[in-house]
């Protein structure tokens, strides 16, 4: 068994209740990685994979789980998320609660079950990965402001983020041509489900072998308000400025460079983007049958 942490994330009492919890169920010396940053994941993970752990608690948020599944090559061992980030989409996805007992006992007796990855030029995603409006956001969100805000220091620069200009954008599914125009934002998705319960692909499942596509035309401030009051009714499909399909590969051609984001963290601009899934790639640990929530 290993622990692989975010030394800058909390959750309930932090690591030290969490080296209490794994003693009291019989493990009272894990291999132990604390890093700094998530981007230092991926070392101490594939040490702890060389050590011979076959389970590997993950402590942090999305990006953090995000790094750790991009460095194991094969869907052992097996990744129990302690949900200690921002958003912790996947986790919340799964049922998994932000309650360290509760989640290390998900981790040693819970189901064990399979899910896709979408993989992004090269790099591993299990949330989402986009372009556009996201990953505007997140490049102007500082990480001071969302360690003494939380969720709230998104408002400023989801603002920041409306005003931008959309850009010429060409993109392929299954290699045939889908979407050519003006894009503010386009978002692929492993699971369907953002922040705060908000549904942005309704039919989406990380176990079902495709990804879900979707691109928003929106311009200004008032079109983006129409995007996001469908969203939050749970109809996306409904909105004139959203489109949405299903794939297995997929091509993002953009007339200028942009940043673009995978669960959470912003990558280096650039004009295009080859995704494609990735089935059955890693083994996460979630709760028993009835055990949800």
């Amino acid at each position: 068994m290993a622990v692989v942490a975010h030394s800058g994330k909390s959750l309930g009492g932090g690591l030290p209740e969490l080296r209490r919890v794994l003693a009291e169920a019989g493990h009272p010396d894990p291999l132990w990685f604390e890093v700094p940053k998530s981007r230092k994941a991926p070392k101490a993970i594939r040490r702890a994979v060389r050590e011979g752990a076959t389970l590997v608690f993950v402590w942090g948020g999305d990006g953090m789980v995000q790094r750790c599944v991009d460095a194991v090559a094969a869907p052992e061992p097996a990744l129990a998320i302690l949900p200690a980030g921002t958003g912790n989409v996947l986790a919340t996805s799964l049922g998994i609660p932000k309650d360290i007992a509760k989640a290390v006992g998900i981790g040693l007796a819970g189901a064990r079950r399979r899910i896709d990855l979408g993989v992004v030029n090269g790099e591993s995603f299990a949330v989402m990965a986009g372009t556009g409006f996201d990953a505007i956001m997140l490049d102007a969100t500082p990480g001071g402001a969302k360690r003494r805000f939380g969720r709230l220091a998104y408002v400023r620069s989801s603002v920041k983020a409306m005003r931008a200009r959309r850009v010429r954008t060409k993109i392929s599914v299954d290699g045939a041509p889908w979407f050519k125009g003006k894009a503010s934002c386009v978002l692929v998705g492993n699971v369907g489900t953002l922040m705060r319960g908000i549904e942005v692909f309704p039919d989406a499942s990380p176990s079902d072998g495709a990804l879900e596509v979707g691109v928003v035309t929106a311009r200004g401030a008032w079109q983006w308000m129409q995007v996001f009051a469908r969203l939050i009714e749970g109809a996306p499909g409904r909105s004139p400025h959203i489109e949405i399909t299903r794939a297995r590969r997929i091509v993002v051609e953009l007339r200028r460079r942009r940043p673009y984001d995978l669960d959470g963290g912003v990558r280096p601009p650039a004009k295009r983007l080859e995704v494609q899934v990735k089935p059955a790639a890693v083994t996460l640990c979630v709760p028993a049958a009835g055990d949800r929530g």
